[in-house]
């Protein structure tokens, strides 16, 4: 497994105009994703967790050029994606891929599988007529679909089964990368482990790496080897997975991991509850914007956004709390 920088995001930005108000000259935007840096290496599974409203899907799609950008650059194998021609985009497509949450939805009812999982070899010349149903036969196989399923709907399959779809149809193209947007949120606990495996079990046989976007920290944690974590759009702490569960340093990231439950019935985990709810994206509190919510907020926290930065190797952390903790050490 090489350890080259598959996805390189720099400073991404990503802001939302609102409904313009009447008699006003001045435009109001929601930044939903505000100076996000990060990388994945090949063969790597990147998670970003985060509460809903934080920027992890728009992250997803930005990568995939799915929406624009309005600042920063997301580069592939070391290329803008966003300065590609139409031509090498298309390309590009092939080797990059999205799983969504809900993959009924994104679903065509009047398509039989075997037609959807078609359609993209077809449309992009990757097959011909005469071969392609023998490379769908051999995705489902894959992906731990019966074969005999190929005639049947979408609505003919459980949830479990139309994820499978949904990851087939990911992984016909034989891609290099994948988004993987809340693959097991709107699962059963059992399906939830078989699909976890799958993506596993996929990742060994084609290298493949992964941005895995979740709330549930408990699934980031069997999948995923960095994990970011994010809140109102901005990166509070990036570290391994180890580093992130054994020594998290934000109040945010203590906060989340603290709802994780124990498979043990012997054993409590101390809660921390937040305080108040999410505040508004329109307007976001300033200096640190954790800091409405945050037991431990300072008088520097309501002034000044800390700085993300290294705290140690490979373990990156915005907080003024951190910062004074090291100080005085």
């Amino acid at each position: 497994m090489t350890q080259e920088s598959l996805i390189q995001v720099h400073q991404l930005e990503k802001k939302y105009k609102t409904k313009e108000k009447m008699f006003s000259k001045n435009n109001e935007y929601i930044k939903a994703v505000d100076n996000v840096t990060f990388h994945i290496k090949e063969g790597e599974t990147f998670g970003l967790v985060g509460e809903s409203g934080s920027g992890k899907s728009t992250i997803g799609k930005s990568i995939l050029r799915l929406q624009d950008i309005s600042n920063g650059e997301i580069k592939y194998h070391g290329k803008n994606v966003f300065e590609l021609d139409k031509k090498e985009m298309r390309h590009l497509r092939t080797k990059m891929q999205f799983v969504f949450q809900d993959p009924f939805s994104s679903l065509n009812p009047r398509l039989r599988i075997g037609d959807a999982l078609a359609e993209p070899l077809l449309d992009h010349g990757l097959a011909t007529k005469k071969n392609v149903k023998e490379k769908v036969m051999e995705t489902m196989e894959l992906c731990g679909l019966p074969t005999y399923h190929i005639n049947k709907y979408p609505h003919e399959f459980s949830g479990g089964q139309r994820q499978r779809i949904g990851i087939a149809r990911a992984m016909i193209m034989n891609p290099e990368f994948i988004v993987a947007d809340e693959p097991v949120s709107a699962l059963d606990v059992s399906i939830q482990a078989q699909i976890i495996n799958l993506f596993q079990e996929l990742q060994e046989k084609r290298n493949l790496s992964y941005l895995f976007i979740s709330h549930d920290l408990s699934v980031v944690e069997h999948l995923c080897s960095r994990i970011g974590v994010l809140y109102l759009g901005t990166m509070m702490e990036l570290a391994s997975r180890d580093q992130l569960y054994e020594n998290p340093q934000h109040p945010y990231t203590k906060a989340l991991l603290s709802a994780v439950p124990i498979p043990d019935p012997t054993k409590r985990r101390e809660r921390i509850l937040l305080k108040g709810d999410l505040p508004n994206p329109a307007s976001p509190p300033s200096g640190c914007k954790f800091h409405t919510r945050c037991p431990f907020a300072m008088d520097i926290c309501k002034n000044e956004t800390p700085v993300f930065k290294e705290r140690e190797p490979g373990h990156f952390v915005a907080c003024h709390l951190v910062d004074q903790e090291k100080a005085n050490t």
